[in-house]
């Protein structure tokens, strides 16, 4: 695994993770530093990220973002991808590039993704995430959100073709759902039951959400019995969350997030 520097100004570091080319954007700071991890088919320049990243600049705290394999501006294809793949490329971006406590602050999929790093990271001992701020979250959306509405339709592209795909509403391209994506999702569910993240947690979930639905992040709640959760729901946040109003409760929500893990011994 070796990262390349960057040819010019902004330019992102490239990590190679397993045989994949992984764009990263990472600016040192103080401690515990924020790591964004993004959305399913999003990347690392969207304005939710580009939003903290600017504000951590003006803090002087540590940023971290990247791009999933097939997302932005890393290498592969996204139907190549799955969470088990997109997991490890996260853990090793995490481990490259951080030091001290970190903060980790997960978009949709990226809230799957952060939950489960959280569980792989205390395996090895490392308990330097001292907390997360998750916003739309769907871990488990292959088996809880997609699996159950499945059209006969759809079942048979996945057994025929292995695939299907879907209208976006956030790009002129289709989501690309693969058998190995939804296969892989199985064996990486957190929502089976109670769920440990030895650290407080935020969780910010629009009521306007047309693609993952209230209801989702209060089943997560209510499986986080042993942590300090904090639920905000908003009234007509979609699933988005990125008009100004919600920026400034993200901004607001990482902040008191950091300033409760800056008093944290790992």
């Amino acid at each position: 695994m070796t990262a390349t520097p960057p040819t010019f100004l902004d330019a992102p570091i490239f990590l190679d993770v397993g045989g994949s080319r992984i764009a990263v954007r990472h600016t040192a700071g103080s401690a515990p530093g924020i790591v964004w991890l993004g959305g399913y088919k999003s990347d690392m320049l969207g304005t939710k990220a580009q939003t903290l990243s600017d504000w951590a600049a003006r803090e002087g705290r540590g940023f971290l973002r990247h791009d999933y394999s097939g997302h932005g501006e890393s290498g592969g294809a996204f139907a190549d991808g799955t969470i088990s793949t997109w997991l490890s490329q996260s853990l090793a971006v995490f481990r490259h590039f951080t030091r001290g406590n970190q903060i980790l602050v997960g978009s949709s999929m990226g809230a799957w993704i952060a939950l489960r790093m959280v569980q792989e990271l205390r395996k090895t001992g490392d308990t330097n995430v001292v907390g997360l701020v998750l916003l739309a979250p769907a871990p488990d959306f292959t088996s809880e959100l997609v699996e159950p509405v499945l059209t006969a339709a759809q079942k048979r592209d996945l057994a025929e073709k292995g695939f299907f795909a879907e209208p976006s509403d956030y790009s002129t391209e289709p989501y690309i759902y693969t058998r190995a994506l939804i296969e892989d999702g199985r064996d990486n569910r957190v929502m089976t039951g109670p769920i440990d993240t030895h650290c407080p947690v935020h969780i910010l979930q629009g009521l306007a959400d047309a693609d993952v639905p209230s209801s989702h992040a209060l089943k997560l709640v209510s499986l986080l019995p042993a942590d300090d959760v904090t639920l905000s729901l908003i009234p007509d946040g979609d699933h988005r969350l990125s008009r100004p109003q919600d920026l400034d409760m993200l901004v607001r929500s990482v902040g008191d997030m950091v300033d409760r893990g800056a008093g944290r011994s790992t």
